[in-house]
């Protein structure tokens, strides 16, 4: 799959479910702003996905105007059990970088699962995406949006009554979707 066609499914990913189901409800704002930086890696391996979040992240310094950045790994770590020990080398690299409290990263990946989650259950679809990516978030962007919210604790478990309400077979379908509009769009 090409480049656009990767960053067209995330997007719709974004548009469709995160905001469409308002998964995050801080994400429709950066969006709308076209402050979302959507980027491929072509790593395909844990070192050239360190060198790939690295990049990344020295290029938010260097971009305010850039709010929060998806690395998105279409060839690498496509185990979620890789993914998820990948983790803690990225948050290594955060600390190595001296960007602890700056930035941080959020996961998802399209076979996600909570340590007290079954496989197929759909809550797992709250962080569940297209391909294997890294969201890079400004601390102090998410402090704000999180003091304005009224409710942020109620934000985890409102969004998991939504999928258990949807069903894990609908949001297979949804991402599914995603896919599939972006390599239509690439014909």
């Amino acid at each position: 799959m090409e480049e656009l066609s990767v960053i067209e499914a995330t997007r719709k990913w974004v548009e469709d479910v995160v905001v469409g189901y308002n998964l995050c409800p801080f994400a429709k704002r950066e969006l709308v702003r076209d402050r979302v930086r959507f980027v491929v890696s072509d790593a395909d391996n844990e070192d050239s996905l360190l060198q790939a979040l690295q990049t990344e992240l020295l290029r938010l310094d260097d971009e305010p105007e850039t709010e929060t950045t998806l690395l998105i790994h279409p060839h690498a770590l496509q185990s979620f059990a890789d993914y998820n020990e990948f983790l803690d080398a990225a948050d290594g690299l955060l600390a190595y970088l001296d960007m602890e409290g700056v930035y941080q990263i959020a996961s998802f990946h399209p076979d996600y699962q909570f340590s007290d989650a079954e496989p197929d259950a759909a809550e797992n679809y709250t962080n569940r995406s297209p391909f294997p990516m890294l969201h890079l978030l400004r601390e102090a962007s998410l402090e704000a949006a999180i003091d304005s919210h009224p409710d942020v604790d109620g934000i985890p478990p409102r969004n998991i009554e939504l999928m258990n309400k949807l069903g894990a077979e609908k949001m297979r379908d949804i991402l599914a979707g995603c896919l599939k509009a972006s390599e239509k769009a690439a014909e």
